[in-house]
Order: C-alpha cells, then sequence, then structure tokens
C-alpha cells in the first residue's frame, strides 16, 4: 500500500516477532506500510525457536513421567507431532493473511537498501519515507575445524533429527543449550554440554547452580571451562577433542553458541548505517538507528534476544517512526530459562552496592512448592536503601510467572512494603516474592532509628489508652 507518490510511510524487513509487531502497529495507526520477508512469516521464535523449544521441553516431561510408571520408551513420531502441531495451531496469527487484513502490504522476497529512501526486492524498486530493520540472527558457528560436519546441526535444524539422537553433545551453556540438552536427556540422549565458561553466566550462581544439580540428576554431563577444538568423523557421528584433553564422542552435535545478526546483504553502507563489532545494528534509546530514517528492533541489534523485548521495541520504533514520537525503550527486561526448575530474573542479580539489600525465601517456606513437593528452588529480591526493588532471581516452577510482577515494581519504582502491602493469592508459588518482600519490610523495621520510633509511638499509645481508660472510669 502507498500513496499517490508510490512511497510508503513504513517499510518492514522481516517477518519475525518484530517485523510483525512493528508491521501491524504502524498500519494499526493508518501508516502506509509494507513488510518484506524472504521466507515465511513468524521468524525464528514459532519455527525453530520458542515454540517448538517449549513443546519439545513439555513433551520430554510427559515422556520422563510415562517412562517411570510404565517403563515405555518415548515415542519422537510422536514428539514431533506435537511440535508440529504447536507450530500449526499458532502460525495463522502470523500469516501473510493476517497481515493483509490488518491492513499490512505483504511482500515476499529478500530487501536491500540503494539509497536513502530506496530499497529494491529481487529487482523491483520501493519507495519509503522510514524504515525498520528486523531481520533477526542465525546461531553463530564458531570457527572450529570439523564443525561444519554432516552431524552437527543447529536450533534450526535439530528440528529435522529423525529420531533421539544416542548420544548428543551440546555446545553451549546458555538458556538454549542447558533447554534442549536436558529435554533430550529426558528422551533417552546422553547428553554432554559443553560450555566455555559457566553455566548460564548471566545468572546468579546460587541459581545456576540449582540448574547444573538438575541437569546432572537427569544425566546430563556437565563440562565447564572447556572448548571444542577439534571435530573429526566416526562412525557413526563424530570426535570431539576438548581443550582440556578430554576426547569424547557423539551421534549428533549441537550448537548453541549465540547468534550473529542477519545484515548481510541488507545494503546498509548505502545508508551510513551504523554496526557493533558484533555486526548488531547501533539503536539509540528510541530504536532509531545512525540513518534517522531508519529505526531496527529484535535480534538484529544489540538488545537481548527475547521476542518479547523484539516485539515492544519493534512497537516503539514503529510508533515512533510514523508518528514523530520520542518513546524510550525500558531497561527492565526479565528473562527465563525454561528448564526444570525455571530460572526466571529480572534487573539486578547481584547487590549494585553495599547498602543493596538482598532478601532470599528458600521454596520450603513456599506453601505451593510444599505441597507440590518442589522444594529446591528460592526466590531472591534485591532492593536499594529505601526498599526500592532492583531486582530478582527466581528458581522453581512458574518462575517466569512469578517474576512477572518485580518487573512491574521495577517499572514503576515500587518499593517491598507495596509489594508487602498487597494481597496476593495463597497458596500459590509468587508467594515467595510476597514473602521475601515481606522478609524485608521486617528487617527495616527492626533497624535501629525505626525501631526507636515504633518503640516510643507504642509508648504514646499505651499512655493515651490508659488515659483514656481512667477518664472513662471517671
Amino acid at each position: 500500500m502507498a500513496d499517490r507518490d508510490g512511497i510508503v510511510d513504513l517499510l518492514v524487513l522481516g517477518g519475525g516477532a518484530a517485523g510483525l509487531v512493528g508491521a501491524m502497529t504502524a498500519a494499526g495507526v493508518g501508516a502506509r506500510t509494507v513488510l518484506v520477508e524472504r521466507d515465511r512469516t513468524g521468524g525464528d521464535c514459532l519455527w525453530t525457536g520458542c515454540v517448538p523449544s517449549k513443546t519439545l521441553l513439555a513433551a520430554a516431561a510427559t515422556a520422563r513421567t510415562r517412562a517411570m510408571l510404565t517403563g515405555q520408551d518415548p515415542d519422537f513420531s510422536l514428539v514431533r507431532t506435537m511440535i508440529r502441531d504447536a507450530i500449526a495451531a499458532i502460525e495463522p496469527a502470523d500469516s501473510p493473511q493476517t497481515l493483509e487484513a490488518a491492513g499490512v502490504r505483504f511482500i515476499r522476497g529478500a530487501a536491500r537498501f540503494e539509497a536513502p529512501g530506496v530499497a529494491t526486492v529481487d529487482g523491483r524498486t520501493i519507495r519509503f519515507r522510514q524504515a525498520l530493520i528486523a531481520t533477526g540472527a542465525a546461531p553463530h558457528v564458531p570457527e572450529v575445524p570439523g564443525l561444519a560436519g554432516p552431524s552437527v546441526v543447529t536450533s534450526e535444524t535439530v528440528w529435522d533429527l529423525p529420531a533421539i539422537p544416542a548420544r548428543l553433545a551440546v555446545i553451549g551453556g546458555g538458556p538454549l543449550g542447558c533447554e534442549l540438552g536436558q529435554a533430550f536427556a529426558r528422551l533417552g540422549s546422553e547428553v554432554t554440554l559443553i560450555i566455555r565458561s559457566t553455566i548460564l553466566p548471566r545468572e546468579d550462581r546460587d541459581a545456576a547452580a540449582l540448574v547444573k544439580t538438575s541437569l546432572e540428576a537427569d544425566g546430563i554431563r556437565v563440562l565447564e571451562h572447556t572448548r571444542v577444538e577439534r571435530i573429526s568423523p566416526t562412525k557413526p557421528g563424530s570426535r570431539l577433542e576438548l581443550r582440556d584433553g578430554t576426547v569424547l564422542t557423539a551421534d549428533t552435535v549441537l550448537l548453541a553458541a549465540g547468534r550473529t545478526a542477519r545484515t548481510a546483504g541488507l545494503g546498509l553502507e548505502h545508508l551510513d548505517i551504523s554496526t557493533d563489532a558484533h555486526g548488531q545494528i547501533i539503536t539509540d534509546p528510541r530504536m532509531r538507528t545512525t540513518n534517522p530514517s531508519v529505526w531496527a528492533a529484535g535480534d538484529v541489534t544489540a538488545h537481548p534476544r527475547f521476542t518479547h523485548v523484539a516485539g515492544v521495541h519493534a512497537s516503539i520504533a514503529a510508533r515512533n517512526a510514523v508518528l514523530g514520537l520520542n518513546l524510550k525503550i525500558s531497561p527492565v527486561v526479565p528473562r527465563v530459562t525454561y528448564t526444570s526448575p525455571e530460572l526466571a530474573a529480572v534487573g539486578a542479580t547481584h547487590p549494585p552496592g553495599t547498602r543493596a539489600m538482598v532478601r532470599t525465601i528458600h521454596h520450603t517456606h513456599v506453601d505451593r512448592a510444599v505441597t507440590d513437593n518442589t522444594t529446591d528452588g528460592f526466590t531472591r529480591l534485591i532492593a536499594d536503601q529505601r526498599g526500592h526493588i532492583l531486582g530478582a532471581t527466581i528458581v522453581g516452577p512458574r518462575a517466569g510467572e512469578s517474576v512477572a510482577e518485580v518487573v512491574l515494581a521495577i517499572e514503576h519504582r515500587l518499593k517491598t512494603s507495596d509489594i508487602a502491602a498487597a494481597t496476593h493469592p495463597y497458596p500459590t508459588y509468587s508467594d515467595g516474592v510476597w514473602n521475601a518482600a515481606i522478609a524485608d519490610v521486617r528487617a527495616r523495621l527492626r533497624a535501629p532509628a525505626t525501631a526507636a520510633v515504633i518503640k516510643i509511638l507504642l509508648l504514646l499509645r499505651r499512655w493515651r489508652a490508659d488515659l483514656d481508660t481512667r477518664l472513662i472510669r471517671r
């Protein structure tokens, strides 16, 4: 859809989470919007990321329970069917038809910038006033000899496996490596995690240790502080030589070592759009690039690579682009690792200063965890000296849901006293957040100055009550 001059208000490159939200946001306010996608709409989240991986985790948990009860081996064909069904159920919401119904013109092809305000799609020229780059990222492939062998898969190709690997080596100890490693271990694979640093390096060390313990309980071998130096073909699979001298064999090697922004071939140089040392598009707090008419959102930028971040950032970028607003993104970004137990975090996960307060509630004191016999986790709140909540880490079932309350608290500068004063449903896993807030409030009430004031108030109250009693008796 273009105006009489053939110029669109917003040209969106990429049909993943960021592109879809950005395009529909722009069209929703009446902007003439075109979205270009070279492959299929829905992006990594729908086809190779969130949807299939979470379905795999659910299927693995079910298979593990069934195996414990019946001794039957998992049926991988059934797992693959569950994944296809989940994708099929969600795909219509991300389809070209849904875009067109929302007022977005969809074009399939590869877009490239040729000059300011000019792009081509497979040789066809499109003129635009503003553009949003949302081309996402691809699995990062480290420079390791033999890594391009036939037994090596990535987060994009692992879904094509015809059967459960008997031996699976996972390169990477971030959320993706931990999630897929645990899922395949529960489906029957002999899994080894190979990690350059430590498992879940961004997270609270106590929380990461609980996840590591759970993975090991599922039979996963966790090798930290090492890396793959060479991969050689064997029959079947691959032989992996590690820096620490360890040698292991695997039928399948899964790369889960990060992602690389998809910017190749976009013609960024024609619009003076800058990227950082990792090839990610540089944006300001409004999601504008170094070209004032071009914006970017999602995994192609340097921001955290989560679907929820991509969507929010794209919405802000689109509104700024087509309406001339000055909206800024929020630095408050929650993240969840969907292992068992889940690990959720937001804001500060380590005390930012000596005056920060850390309150930890172990889930032996969360009644819902007690009733479910899942007490291994904990909830940890971090607050400043005035009680403003700075961050949280939660380990346990439904951690991703429980952390949402903390996200809102940080965003709106709430204090632990605000959470403590709110009535929470009982019994729930969110009791961990509530109890941690109550523990902080009680600790502050015991501080010398506060305790002295409270003591005076109590004495005054007693004096007034005694006086009232004497007056009544007269």
